[in-house]
């Protein structure tokens, strides 16, 4: 039976990074005081690690780290007993409802200090359209500041729409809801005309409760 293969994070060592053998990473670690590295059974555990501390890591047992992976959205899986906090670093967007359509409105916080950093509110939309336009807004917040943060986000569906540079709503246009149809269509102009290097995550509400951006209505 061949050897499984394995894939080994440096965090402290000659070049930190990802590698896929043994030889190249002992190469990064030996004679290396202090060196920070762990092995991972898949890339996509790997790369997960990677972007966390050693010290939050290194608790924890590599057959553990196997159960994260990456859904068919791209969007970050972690399972239960291994799933680490959020990144306090990064934006957070929600939207609310009251009917659906109805009041809709949406906003952005930064989560470590839970500082509203945007909000906006139409009076006739959906929610899902809410939770399309907060992402985009987040992704537009953050290149005119020139920040490289996150943006969390609770909807699948709005993540779906924003990876198809789309949002595939079904709201009639009328004149009660013009000014929002305009607001969408400038929203889609912005994903097709800019580019970004934001990650956009899903939040896991099952193991970090409602989103920091939540309106608290439910």
């Amino acid at each position: 039976m061949a050897k499984k293969k394995k894939y080994y994070v440096v965090w402290q060592g000659n070049t930190p990074g990802i590698y896929d053998n043994w030889d190249d990473c002992r190469k990064q670690v030996v004679g290396v005081a202090k060196a920070q590295y762990k092995s991972f059974d898949t890339l996509e555990a790997a790369q997960y690690a990677s972007r966390r501390p050693y010290d939050e890591i290194k608790g924890t047992h590599p057959a553990k780290a196997t159960m994260v992976g990456i859904d068919e959205n791209g969007m970050t899986i972690v399972h239960p007993g291994t799933v680490p906090g959020p990144e306090l670093d990064s934006l957070a967007v929600d939207a609310a409802c009251s009917g659906n359509p109805g009041v809709m409105e949406y906003q952005g916080v930064y989560v470590a200090t839970r500082q509203q950093l945007f909000h906006y509110k139409a009076t006739l939309g959906t929610n899902n359209i809410g939770e399309f336009l907060a992402i985009v807004h987040g992704l537009a917040y953050l290149k005119q500041h020139h920040m490289s943060q996150i943006i969390y986000s609770d909807s699948k569906i709005a993540i779906n729409w924003i990876r198809h540079k789309e949002c595939r709503t079904k709201l009639p246009l009328t004149p009660q809801t013009v000014d929002l149809w305009n607001l969408i269509r400038r929203a889609e102009a912005w994903l097709n005309n800019n580019t970004y290097t934001t990650e956009i995550r899903k939040w896991d509400t099952d193991h970090w409760g409602e989103i920091p951006a939540d309106f608290n209505r439910k």
